[in-house]
């Protein structure tokens, strides 16, 4: 009898340390999803439109992660309906931002103005098909996963539309659109502009009123 219980203290003990590190390591990976879910949300709900940047390109190597983050964003039909092109020429830039200052005078009375892409040192350029009714669509999902991405490792990112209208409308720019070497169907839609925060703005308010449940 002596001996049985032995061998069932014996039995119980080696369950116990079998399990030990295992409920440990559910409980550490429920600790870990949970920090995760909760890193995404805190970038989506922190992120901010950054109009001020400081002066030093955001280097190749970040840039691809954010690119990379980017061309994985959903798509109807796995179409990946976008053109990205990356600029972080200065001569580009300014240049283009020059033929920008002669068109609208206010623009070069601001001293620290340097390019129309709210002097941001390196700016992403997407195009769509125009061939395919969601490509706009797919572009924004493309733009909201970089966005992100370079929020979450401290690079600042605004989208804009205005710089793609003139450099679209205006005849002096047609050199620099003509750089960007769009596919051929393809439309300069929309740009972002990329840097390192220079600024810290407060959220602005949303309008929660305008999501329902519909029963």
């Amino acid at each position: 009898m002596k001996s049985l219980k032995l061998m069932l203290l014996g039995a119980g003990l080696l369950m116990l340390s079998g399990c030990g590190p295992q409920v440990q390591r559910e409980s550490e990976s429920t600790v870990t999803e949970k920090s995760d879910s909760e890193a995404v949300i805190e970038t989506i709900m922190s992120r901010r439109s950054i109009r001020k940047y400081k002066p030093e390109a955001v280097n190749r190597d970040t840039m691809k992660v954010i690119l990379d983050c980017g061309i994985n964003a959903p798509n109807g039909q796995n179409k990946q309906s976008w053109a990205v092109r990356v600029v972080d020429n200065p001569e580009f830039l300014n240049g283009v931002s020059e033929i920008f200052k002669q068109k609208n005078p206010k623009a070069a009375e601001d001293p620290d103005f340097k390019n129309m892409f709210r002097n941001a040192p390196t700016v992403v350029f997407i195009g769509n098909d125009t061939s395919y009714d969601c490509s706009q669509i797919d572009c924004g999902l493309l733009g909201e996963n970089m966005v992100l991405a370079a929020w979450s490792m401290g690079i600042g990112s605004c989208c804009l539309a205005s710089p793609t209208r003139f450099m679209a409308d205006t005849p002096e720019a047609a050199e620099y659109l003509k750089r960007l070497e769009l596919p051929e169907g393809y439309k300069l839609l929309y740009c972002i502009a990329f840097g390192y925060p220079d600024e810290a703005p407060a959220a602005k308010p949303r309008d929660a009123a305008k999501v329902k449940y519909i029963d």
